[in-house]
């Protein structure tokens, strides 16, 4: 009868919990940094609120625009719209006035 005689090595029962930790990092570095993960979701969040704050601007603008063309569509022009837009287009002004033009954010 043989008998074999060696010494059992620890090496074996740590695989299992090594590829346990491997996977567990893999997947929880990619839940903090991959496309759908924590940091992307706090950026996401970042520019929505950016985009938000520019929306508010751009809707305010549009509806001072708005309000001007209305001046201009109720009937009969106004007459003050009509000589400020004379005035800007022409670039003349009485010599007993003072004017100021303020740049246009629009352009």
């Amino acid at each position: 009868m043989w008998t074999r005689q060696h010494k059992q090595r620890n090496t074996g029962r740590l695989i299992i919990p090594s590829l346990c930790v491997v996977f567990v990092a893999y997947f929880g570095f990619h839940a903090y940094h991959g496309e759908f993960g924590i940091n992307s979701r706090y950026q996401m969040e970042a520019r929505a609120a950016d985009l938000q704050g520019q929306l508010n601007v751009i809707k305010a603008r549009r509806i001072e625009l708005e309000r001007r063309v209305q001046l201009l569509h109720e009937g009969s022009i106004e007459k003050d719209m009509l000589d400020e837009q004379a005035r800007r287009a022409l670039n003349l002004s009485q010599p007993d006035e003072i004017t100021i033009m303020l740049p246009d954010s629009d352009k």
